[in-house]
Formats: structure tokens, C-alpha cells, sequence
């Protein structure tokens, strides 16, 4: 049998279990998508459940359990930042204390008697790796290269927020890195807060808002806030921040330095936002550009691979991109914290003696990322036929072409295929997809479907290898998480802004043909699609092409605001009927929202579900 490691995040939020055989990922998910707690930080029962069922196998078979970061060491810097902010603080150092002495310092305890809880088997032995370890192993040996230079870049682990690595074969060698309290993830996290934001969940919301505004700001955030060294190193101003304290992210040296107190959640969006996200956005992308150029510098490599939760900012990777700072980049599609499971699980399989057989195919070992659940025809007919649903079986070799019908009749269609993506990205498998050529699908999707924003961007799903025609891309971007811009011929010279035009308002300009998926930068996070990594995706893709000419797709992630990515056809079924998605799409039934029957609940269920 295969050597099997079990990997776990846990505790503090995206919480996630994975699975490695012989130092390859065979499963993967986050617990939220089972629990339906977006962000769920509590043990990931049945994240763990999932793993074993879908290698048939019980934690007997479990060679080891790898936790991915250090308790002990996290609780010495939570204690020295609490004793070094004082008096500042007490409050919440009090609140945490008792967390701390009861469960959190001795985690190794806890994680094995939550996993006996299963009673999946003994318990095997855990191992416990450093947080940033288990990025840079989640960053290096799934990608494709057998050497590279390795950046993770986050909030905070234990001590470490920014680590570089040299990764050659089977080893990570660790070269440098920067401690806390100085952090690219926090200094981009109090302005989401200071924004309006939830901090761990409202950076990408930062980054959508940030090309409708001007960076005016950025100066005054690199004279007051970091002073970004030339050597890619940075500290930050610790007078201007408050999270030291514990409590909120920003106090009052903010304010006055940014003229004002921090918008209300929810409350109206203003220029100075707009511009607020424009200018951390600017000093990011910097800052990031900064720290490759010394990654490239230090190892001497080519190639660059990426985690951590600022290897989100996609963005920012496109910059790397764009500027060449390396002939290529990978990053890990589950580049946050739910990654580190898979990371730690791959850094004890490799300590343990497992290799890296993928390296030389020319492909990484991450299975397109699509290793969750995936549900069969029979059972998904079986929960379909208890709940009344009206569907049409489909015989395969017809279903891509179906589907690209109704999407090019402007059917927003709800896309459920085989195993669920592993990381914060839909890529595919369970997605809201719509045709990019329609101007008005941007606003339907975000305000009727997805109940969310409307400054919100929508991401497009391009065939891999027809991406240069719509997009200045220069490398694959399988995972969606490297920005480009779209290509000039496929822009548009007219409907330029009016003189006074800012904001919100830049929203009604028609910028490109496929302005769905157009940022008002003419910017796009693309997915390029390959038939080896989704060949059912791929089919849909090509079919769309066939029929319209076009070969993108608008993808984004089946879910509404505040709810975690579908996971079941139940999940999938129940976001179907509360929006006004058209059409479900469910392996290769077929199922219109005109044919169903009326749709009750007993209680408003956006109420249940909290904003994000």
C-alpha cells in the first residue's frame, strides 16, 4: 500500500484536510464547503472523512498526520506581542488567555483527540511543521519544476509573514525571511478593514475596487506606513496600526493620516475608497515586485513558484509576470491557509522518502486542483427525484454542445462536473458560467445571482490555446490567479468615458468584446483551460467556440455572497433555485428553472446567511 499522509489546517480560519500518496495530493477540501461556514475555522471532521473515504482507506492506513504550523512557537509570539503592546490590549489578551492554556498552546493534543472522535482507526503519529514550511512544500513540490526560488508572502504564521526558499529536487532550503509585526498581508488587511471590509475575507474585494480609483495615497502609505528596502525587505510604521492590540486593525493615527474615520460595512462606497484600494493595490504590486527581483537575485533560478495568502493578489502575480522578473511563475491554487494541509502533508511524505515522479511531464501534481467530492448520475438522480425536480438526461457527446446553447441565448447556467476544486478558485467544476459577449451579464450576475457588490469583477475561463488571442498573457494561468490585460484587438475605441466619469459610474463603459469579463483597466483574471486538466470544461468551452466564434466563458464561483462554493447536487440545487440562475447543469442532466416546481422556505434565507 501506499505511503498515505493526512495533512490538516485548522483553528483559525479556512480550515482544510489533505490527503498525499507517495508525495502525490489525491484529495483535498476545505471543511466550509461541508459545513457551509464560510471560512470555517473549527477541526475538519469531514474534510478528514472525505480523504480517507475517497482513497477507501481508514487512518489505520495512515502512515503519519501532519499539522501545518508550530503551537508552541505561535503562542511565544502571541505572548511577547501581547506583553510588548501593554497596557494596550489587556482586554483582548484576556478573552484569548484561557483559549491558549486550555487547548490552543498543547494542538498536537487536540488533533489527536479529535481525530479519535472519528473513530476512523488509531490515531497516527503527528508531526507539527512551521506554518511558511508548509507553504513553500505546498508552493514547490507540487509545481512542475525540479528547481526553483520559493516566495510565500501572508499575514503572519508563527513569526514569519515573508520566507524565501530554494527548492531543488526533494529538499526546500530556507534563505531568509521577515517577522512580524511587519507584514505585506496585514498592511493590505487594515486597509480592507479600514475600508470597510472584512479582514481574511474582503481582500479580494480590495483588489476588484482598486482600478476604479487613482493611487494618490501611495506615496503617503510609503512615507508614513512601509519603507520598502532595496533589497526587497520592508518594515512598516508600527504607530499608524493598532493590531498589535488584538481588537480592530486601525485607530486614530489612521484616520488622520487618511482623513477620517473608516467606512461602515455596508455603508456607500466614496472616491476616497476607490482610491485607498488604487494606492495599497500600487505599493503591493511594489512591494511584491521587490521581493522577486531578490528571490531571482539570491537563487539564481528562472523559474518562481508562489504561496501564502498575498499569492492571491492576482494582480500583483500578474505584475510579476508581466515584468519577466522570471521566465515562469506557479502558484498553488489553494495559496492560503486551506493550502498549508496539503503543504505539510507533502513536507512529512517528502522527509519520509516520497519523490516527485510528476516532475519532467511538463504538468504539476495538483489534478487541475480538482480534488473534493464528486457525485455519481445515479445518486444525484435519486436527490433530484426525492425534491420533485423536473430534468432531462442528456446523452454525453450532446451535453457541451446543449449547454453552449442556452449559454449563447444568455442563459446564466449553473456548471456541476465531476470532483470540486480545492482552494478559494472555481475552476470549472462548480461554476456560474455566462456568455462574456453580453454587456449587461457583468451587473445580472453580480446583483441577481450572486447578490453581491457591483463593482465586483467577473473572471473569464478562456481555451488554453486560443488565450493570446483574447489576452497579453505570456504563460498558462490554469488556477486564476495571474491578471492580464485584454489584448488590443479585442478592445474597444469607442464609449470612452465622459470628462468628470469616476467611480461606480466607469462601470457603464463597454470596453472590449467581451466586456463581461473586462475590467475598467481593460484588465481580466483569466483561467486558461486545457483539455488534459478539464476536459469536460474543455468540451463546454469548444462547443461555445463552435457555436458563437467566441472561446471564453464568464466563470464564476457557484455560490451567493456570504455562502461557500456549492459542494453536493443539493448544494448546487437549492443556490439554483433561490437565484436567477437559468440553467443547471449537473454531470449530464439538464435541469431549467421554468420547468421546476415552486420553490418554498420557511425562513428568509439570506437572513441565515452572514455577508462576507
Amino acid at each position: 500500500m501506499a505511503d498515505l499522509i493526512l495533512g490538516i489546517s485548522a483553528y483559525y480560519h479556512d480550515s482544510a484536510a489533505a490527503l498525499v500518496a507517495d508525495g502525490v495530493p489525491v484529495a483535498a477540501a476545505q471543511e466550509e464547503r461541508f459545513t457551509r461556514k464560510r471560512h470555517d475555522p473549527g477541526f475538519p471532521s469531514r474534510a478528514v472523512r472525505y480523504c480517507l473515504a475517497e482513497r477507501g482507506v481508514s487512518l489505520d492506513d495512515v502512515a503519519a498526520v501532519a499539522y501545518y504550523e508550530d503551537p508552541a512557537l505561535k503562542f511565544r509570539r502571541v505572548l511577547a506581542t501581547y506583553l510588548g503592546a501593554a497596557p494596550h490590549g489587556a482586554a483582548s489578551f484576556r478573552e484569548s488567555l484561557p483559549e491558549w492554556l486550555s487547548w490552543k498552546r498543547d494542538i498536537v493534543r487536540t488533533v489527536h483527540d479529535n481525530l479519535a472522535e472519528l473513530r476512523s482507526g488509531r490515531v497516527p503519529e503527528i508531526h507539527v511543521r512551521r506554518h511558511h514550511e508548509s507553504h513553500a512544500a505546498s508552493a514547490f513540490f507540487p509545481s512542475p519544476y525540479e528547481s526553483a526560488a520559493v516566495l510565500c508572502v501572508d499575514g503572519v504564521g508563527e513569526w514569519a509573514t515573508t520566507t524565501l526558499w530554494h527548492g531543488r529536487g526533494t529538499r526546500l532550503e530556507p534563505l531568509s525571511e521577515i517577522r512580524f509585526p511587519h507584514s505585506l498581508g496585514l498592511l493590505y488587511s487594515a486597509f480592507t478593514y479600514f475600508c470597510g471590509f472584512k479582514v481574511d475575507s474582503g481582500e479580494y474585494k480590495l483588489m476588484g475596487l482598486a482600478p476604479y480609483g487613482t493611487p494618490r495615497y501611495a506615496d503617503l502609505i510609503r512615507e508614513k506606513l512601509i519603507d520598502i528596502k532595496q533589497d526587497g525587505s520592508f518594515r512598516l510604521d508600527m504607530r499608524y496600526f493598532e493590531y498589535l492590540a488584538g481588537r480592530v486593525m486601525t485607530g486614530r493615527s489612521f484616520e488622520r493620516l487618511f482623513g477620517g474615520p473608516r467606512r461602515e460595512p455596508e455603508a456607500a462606497l466614496t472616491q476616497r475608497e476607490f482610491d485607498l484600494a488604487a494606492s495599497v493595490q500600487a505599493v503591493t504590486e511594489e512591494a511584491v515586485l521587490g521581493l522577486a527581483r531578490r528571490a531571482r537575485h539570491v537563487t539564481g533560478e528562472s523559474r518562481l513558484c508562489l504561496a501564502g495568502g498575498v499569492a492571491l493578489n492576482c494582480v500583483a502575480n500578474g505584475k510579476v509576470v508581466e515584468e519577466r522578473v522570471f521566465d515562469d511563475v506557479w502558484i498553488q491554487p489553494a495559496a492560503g491557509d486551506a493550502g498549508g494541509a496539503l503543504g505539510s502533508a507533502l513536507a512529512v511524505a517528502l522527509e519520509r522518502g516520497a519523490g516527485r515522479p510528476h516532475v519532467g511531464s511538463g504538468r504539476d501534481a495538483m489534478s487541475g486542483s480538482l480534488l473534493g467530492p464528486s457525485y455519481g448520475a445515479r445518486e444525484t438522480r435519486a436527490f433530484l427525484d426525492g425534491v420533485g425536480a423536473v430534468y432531462t438526461e442528456l446523452d454525453p457527446r450532446d451535453t457541451p454542445g446543449v449547454v453552449a446553447g442556452h449559454l449563447a441565448r444568455g442563459a446564466i447556467t449553473g456548471w456541476f462536473q465531476g470532483r470540486m476544486e480545492f482552494g478559494p478558485r472555481a475552476l470549472g467544476a462548480r461554476s456560474i458560467l455566462g456568455d462574456p459577449r453580453d454587456p449587461d451579464m457583468q451587473s445580472a450576475m453580480n446583483l441577481k445571482t450572486k447578490f453581491r457588490e457591483s463593482f465586483r469583477p467577473f473572471a473569464p475561463s478562456v481555451l488554453r490555446e486560443d488565450a493570446k488571442d483574447y489576452f497579453e498573457l505570456s504563460q498558462d494561468s490554469p488556477y486564476m490567479l495571474v491578471v492580464a490585460r485584454v489584448s488590443p484587438s479585442q478592445r474597444l475605441a469607442v464609449e470612452e468615458p465622459a470628462e468628470g466619469v469616476s467611480g461606480l459610474e466607469l462601470l457603464k463603459v463597454r470596453r472590449s468584446t467581451i466586456p463581461a469579463v473586462t475590467h475598467v483597466d481593460h484588465s481580466a483574471r483569466v483561467q486558461t483551460v486545457s483539455e488534459r486538466d478539464n476536459p469536460a470544461y474543455h468540451r463546454l468551452l469548444s462547443a461555445f467556440r463552435e457555436r458563437t466564434g467566441c472561446s471564453v466563458l464568464v466563470n464564476t464561483s457557484f455560490n451567493v455572497r456570504g455562502e461557500p462554493i456549492v459542494n453536493s447536487p443539493r448544494d448546487a440545487y437549492t443556490c439554483f433555485m433561490r437565484t436567477n440562475i437559468d440553467v443547471l447543469v449537473l454531470g449530464d442532466l439538464l435541469l431549467e428553472k421554468k420547468d421546476q416546481p415552486a420553490w418554498r422556505e420557511s425562513e428568509d434565507w439570506r437572513a441565515a446567511i452572514p455577508l462576507d
